[in-house]
């Protein structure tokens, strides 16, 4: 299956991601902050980030704008779950590189749903 990077300062929001993907066979790789992901990635690749708007210290948005700085994350899918809805952060985040939006609280159906739309098959 799939390398999964995971960024949210809620621990329970990871963890939460961490059950529901390897459930589905993913590995995943768990953050709870932009600058430790964006460390992580200047490393390691991955098939797929999924990344919270609202951190402390380094947005989503920001984090999402530096991986696409990275040659090898300038392709990868990038999904940001968050409780945002307003239209202005979806365009900035879309501005910024990510691919798709899934809002909070989510489900194990919607994350592998959104998951499985931009992983290429």
């Amino acid at each position: 299956m799939a390398t999964i990077l995971a960024v949210d300062d809620s621990k329970a929001m990871r963890d939460m991601v961490n059950v529901i993907l390897r459930s589905a066979g993913h590995e995943t790789f768990l953050f709870e902050n932009g600058t430790e992901a964006i460390n992580f990635a200047r490393t390691k690749t991955v098939d797929l980030v999924i990344a919270d708007v609202n951190m402390p210290g380094m947005t989503g948005i920001n984090m999402v704008s530096k991986l696409r700085g990275i040659d090898h994350y300038s392709d990868i899918p990038i999904l940001m779950l968050t409780t945002e809805s307003s239209e202005y952060k979806k365009g900035k985040a879309k501005q910024s590189g990510a691919n798709g939006w899934i809002a909070k609280p989510v489900t194990a159906d919607r994350l592998l749903a959104a998951v499985n739309k931009v992983l290429p098959h």
